[in-house]
């Protein structure tokens, strides 16, 4: 697709450069989550579209012209609503490149809701109507913060849970994302994936690694050095290498996954069938004992029916044909050398039901791992936080005035005012608070990542990792 930023944008901002008060100046607009599903977002993804999108020089003479042709054929009688004139004086002034100041909340970092997380704002007062323009591309960020929160919020649960009955330090590989094919694009895929791996380390979305890499890293040895690789995954059946050996094969499929894969974790599909059947009778009985011998872990993947029910009796059975321990909580751990992993069926909720369930009746979590396709990556959307772009400064001639909405209809909708800074309090808690003349400011967590077509405060992926980080101690007190 021809990438042409100029037409990056709603088809009725490309009016509104006419629409502005005569004089007006500049324009600053920010961005905050309204609400929504959770209490905080995570902020996650701006430098993708600021690497991809507007650093550098990012149009060109050639744009203009296709902009101006769309708009005359989009906009039917109206052959002069594009401001082909103020692009290609911007095109003279800046040589392509955007005369914008953004600044954010490093990438990474919980805030809560009703916080401003990004300004945007001209730089050059021929050109407050560009500000605008990218509100429709710097929005889209409401999708990677967005997988990046509910992860994490997942990630809580499981945390929680594994403080209670188990194994804390193993938290990072309890959420694998299988979200590839549910995506509904090659790009969504390596965003979302990538936001996922910001708290946790088990992918199956190769494209996530790639958009790490490409965005979130400036090592040129990047592949050799694995304490940077952010995903990890581990060889894997599927029900076509299970099923095309038949329903009397299932001994000798699993028996050739050992033997092709004799060391490490192995994950095995085992509902094609009779999922009990298979834990009984081929895993905890035809090769029972070269798992056993084996140096490494199988994981069975049931992967239908309800997974409570399911789950549970699943581990009852390995747990009685491999033995198990009580740990230091007076919870179950399976023999090593087994274990399970749920990859249908799981939500938000549902996660965290299937580890309660388990808990419930006696089990660790460190016996589960859950694997999440598109209720991880496609199940949120703009009003999952209900993010928004709005207006909040303006300079009109000589007067600076703040600006906002208050809609009698919906308090919700309720914008904020003036040039904005967001201050952190001793406890770590965020506050929005509107700029005054008679007062001096210190501490803005907001800093510039973008000036002028020049990308500043840049984050690597364990940065930003690090940034997301949960902090066991005040989780275990919750």
């Amino acid at each position: 697709m021809r990438r042409n930023i100029i037409v990056k944008t709603d088809s009725y901002k490309l009016a509104h450069w006419q629409q502005y008060p005569p004089g007006t100046k500049f324009i600053l607009s920010y961005l905050e989550s309204r609400g929504g599903m959770f209490d905080e977002t995570v902020f996650f993804g701006l430098q993708y579209y600021l690497k991809e999108y507007l650093q550098g020089q990012v149009f060109t003479y050639n744009d203009i012209t296709h902009a101006a042709n769309l708009a005359n054929m989009h906009f039917v009688d109206q052959p002069n609503l594009f401001n082909a004139a103020g692009w290609e004086r911007l095109l003279v002034k800046h040589s392509g490149r955007l005369p914008l100041r953004i600044k954010a909340i490093p990438e990474g970092t919980p805030v809560g809701i009703h916080n401003v997380l990004m300004t945007i704002e001209n730089t050059d007062p021929e050109f407050p109507w560009l500000t605008n323009v990218f509100e429709t591309l710097l929005l889209k960020v409401w999708y990677p913060i967005s997988v990046a929160t509910l992860s994490r919020e997942i990630k809580k649960h499981i945390l929680q849970n594994l403080i209670d009955t188990g194994d804390p330090s193993t938290v990072d590989f309890k959420l694998q994302e299988f979200g590839y094919r549910g995506n509904t694009s090659e790009e969504s895929a390596g965003i979302g994936g990538s936001a996922h791996l910001v708290n946790f380390k088990g992918t199956d979305t190769l494209a996530a690694l790639e958009f790490v890499r490409e965005y979130y890293s400036t090592h040129q040895s990047y592949w050799k050095e694995p304490d940077i690789m952010p995903g990890f995954s581990v060889p894997a059946s599927e029900h076509s290498t299970m099923t095309t050996w038949g329903p009397k094969g299932e001994v000798a499929a699993v028996e050739n996954m050992l033997k092709a894969y004799p060391t490490g974790i192995v994950s095995i599909v085992g509902d094609s069938y009779d999922i009990y059947n298979f834990c009984q009778e081929v895993i905890g009985g035809a090769v029972r004992e070269q798992i056993l011998n084996r140096n490494g872990k199988v994981v069975v993947r049931p992967d239908s029916g309800d997974p409570k029910s399911v789950v549970l009796a699943c581990l009852n059975i390995l747990g009685e044909r491999f033995g198990y321990e009580t740990n230091s909580k007076g919870y179950k751990v399976l023999n090593p050398k087994v274990g399970i992993i749920q990859g249908d069926g799981m939500n938000y909720h549902t996660c965290r039901d299937l580890f309660n369930h388990l808990k419930a009746n006696g089990w660790s979590g460190d016996n589960l791992v859950i694997g999440m396709g598109g209720k991880l990556i496609q199940s949120v959307d703009r009003d999952t936080q209900k993010f928004a772009i709005k207006c909040s400064y303006a300079v009109i001639g000589e007067t600076s005035m703040d600006v906002f909405k208050k809609p009698i209809t919906d308090s919700g909708k309720d914008s904020k005012r003036g040039q904005l800074v967001l201050l952190r309090d001793s406890n770590g808690n965020y506050t929005t608070l509107t700029k005054r003349k008679d007062l001096e400011y210190t501490g803005d967590a907001l800093v510039t990542v973008f000036e002028d077509g020049v990308l500043y405060n840049q984050v690597t992926f364990n940065q930003v990792r690090e940034n997301a980080r949960i902090e066991m101690a005040a989780q275990s007190a919750a």
